[in-house]
């Protein structure tokens, strides 16, 4: 099973985050303990994808009401939690999933949410047909073969 571990950073939280520098980076300890945990991952075979994210204020966030998009620049001041990353593992169970996102080496007030990503084969037939695009399996293969390289 494939899970999707969110990373939410408590420096990205509210007016926290508003006081972050326009150049902000994590410091070169905390990416250097991350990247231990992420070489974890990636010895066991569960690492799949992972990426960190830019804070809120360079973000941008569509809503969709009467079939038009609005569009609100960051900071986004009414959501409670913002996403500073994520990781795509894969894992035998939930419990598993959760017992590697213990390991990581998160700061005091971060947290990590976890879901389960679909497989096909958790979906109806007409639902994985809907689904079906060439295209959009096609694009998928070149993006793995370029990481690949």
């Amino acid at each position: 099973m494939r899970f999707l571990m969110l990373m939410i950073p408590k420096v990205y939280q509210g007016a926290g985050s508003r006081s972050l520098p326009q150049d902000f980076a994590p410091s070169p300890d905390a990416v250097e303990r991350m990247t231990r945990y992420n070489e974890r991952l990636a010895q066991a075979g569960a690492l799949i994808a992972l990426d960190g994210l830019h804070p809120p204020e360079k973000g941008a966030r569509l809503s969709f009401q009467g079939g038009k998009a609005q569009v609100t620049d960051g900071p986004f001041t009414e959501s409670k939690e913002v996403i500073g990353g994520y990781w795509i593992i894969q894992a035998a169970s939930m419990q598993e999933a959760v017992g590697w996102a213990k390991q990581c080496p998160a700061d005091e007030g971060d947290a990590i949410e976890i879901r389960q990503v679909f497989d096909p084969s958790d979906l109806p037939d007409d639902v994985r047909k809907a689904a079906a695009s060439s295209d959009v399996e096609a694009a998928l293969e070149a993006q793995a073969k370029r990481r690949s390289k």
